[in-house]
C-alpha cells in the first residue's frame, strides 16, 4: 500500500477538504445564494433567464396526485429523465432511454414498470434523495442525445463535463464517462471514469476509475486520452457565465453535449468534489492562488476564458 503524507500533497498543490471548505467554499460562496445551485429547478430557471441552454423541461411534479400525469406528459418522446430538484451525488436520477407501448426501459435494457416509476417519484417527493431529507419536487426532463464523438467512450449513458470555476475563471476540467459499474451514470463514486481535460484544448490528459489510474475504458477498450471534447470554447463560456448567474465564487458546473442543441447546462454545485485533481493528475491549488492574486473585476466572460486557456493549460 502506498502512503502519501499530507505535506507531500501540499507540495503538489493538492487542495484538501478542510482547506476547500474554509478558504474557498466558506469564503467565496455566500450562504444566501446556495438555493440557486442546490435547487435544480431554480438553477434551470436562472439559466433560461440568462440565455444559457438547458435540457427541455417536460414537467414538474410537486404533489403525489400529480404523478399519474407523467405518462401523458412523456407520450411521443423517445425517453426522459426524472431527478430530484434538491438531490446530490447523482442520487435519485432515473434515466429512461426507450419507451415502447407505455413500457419504460433504462439504458441497461432493464424495464421499469409503471408502479416502479410511480414509487420512484413518490420517494423523490418524500425527500428520500434530497439534501437533509426534506420534502422535494421531481423534475422530468427531455432525454439528451449525446454527441457521436463520444461513441465507445461511455457505457450506456451520457458523458458529462465538470468544470471548476473560480471567480469566473474555468480552472480545471474533467470528462465523466459512465461504465457498467456505474449503471450508466456519470458518477465517479459509483464507478464512472474521470478523464482530466486540458483547459486550452479540451483534450484528454489522464484518466482514473475508483481513484486509480487507467488507460482504457473498462467496458469499451477505448484509449481515454485520445478523446477531444468538441465545442470546447462554448463549454468554457457557459461555465464562466455561471459566475454572474449565481454570484458564487467557487463552483462546479456540470454540462453535457447534445447532438443537435450543443452544450447544455445540467446543474451547478457549490461544494464540488476534489476527485477532479486525481483525474487531472495534479493539484488545483496553484491555479486558485493564481486567480486570487489577480485583479479581475473588469474582465468579461470571453476575456476570462482566453486568460484561463493560456495560464491553466495542460
Amino acid at each position: 500500500m502506498n502512503i502519501t503524507w499530507p505535506w507531500e500533497l501540499r507540495a503538489r498543490g493538492v487542495l484538501n477538504m478542510n482547506k476547500r471548505n474554509i478558504d474557498y467554499i466558506g469564503r467565496y460562496n455566500p450562504r444566501k445564494f446556495y438555493k440557486r445551485v442546490d435547487d435544480k429547478l431554480l438553477t434551470k430557471q436562472l439559466a433560461l433567464a440568462n440565455d444559457i441552454a438547458v435540457p427541455d423541461l417536460i414537467a414538474v411534479v410537486r404533489e403525489q396526485h400529480e404523478i399519474v400525469h407523467i405518462p401523458e406528459r412523456v407520450k411521443g418522446r423517445t425517453g426522459f429523465v426524472i431527478k430530484p430538484a434538491k438531490g446530490s451525488g447523482g442520487k435519485g436520477i432515473l434515466v429512461i432511454t426507450h419507451i415502447e407501448q407505455d413500457r419504460y426501459y433504462k439504458p441497461s435494457g432493464h424495464e421499469v414498470s409503471p408502479s416502479e416509476l410511480d414509487r420512484h417519484v413518490s420517494n423523490i417527493l418524500s425527500g428520500l434523495f434530497s439534501l437533509g431529507g426534506k420534502p422535494d419536487v421531481a423534475i422530468v426532463e427531455g432525454l439528451i442525445e449525446f454527441d457521436p464523438v463520444f461513441d465507445g467512450y461511455s457505457h450506456e449513458g451520457v458523458p458529462d463535463i465538470r468544470l471548476i470555476v473560480f471567480k469566473g475563471f474555468p480552472v480545471m476540467g474533467m470528462l465523466r464517462l459512465s461504465t457498467a459499474a456505474s449503471d450508466g451514470k456519470a458518477n465517479l463514486h459509483q464507478g464512472a471514469v474521470g478523464v482530466g481535460v486540458d483547459i486550452a484544448t479540451g483534450k484528454g490528459l489522464h484518466a482514473v476509475q475508483f481513484d486509480a489510474p487507467i488507460e482504457f475504458h473498462p467496458d469499451t477498450g477505448k484509449k481515454l486520452t485520445d478523446i477531444v471534447v468538441p465545442h470546447w470554447d462554448s463549454l468554457l463560456h457557459t461555465a464562466s457565465s455561471a459566475f454572474e448567474m449565481c454570484e458564487m465564487g467557487y463552483l462546479g458546473t456540470d454540462m453535457v453535449l447534445d447532438q443537435t442543441k450543443g452544450p447544455l447546462l445540467l446543474e451547478l454545485n457549490a461544494r464540488p468534489g476534489l476527485a477532479i485533481q486525481i483525474a487531472n493528475g495534479k493539484g488545483i491549488l496553484p491555479r486558485l492562488k493564481h486567480v486570487e492574486a489577480m485583479s479581475s473585476h473588469s474582465m468579461t466572460v470571453a476575456e476570462r476564458v482566453a486568460y484561463a486557456k493560456i495560464h491553466f493549460n495542460g
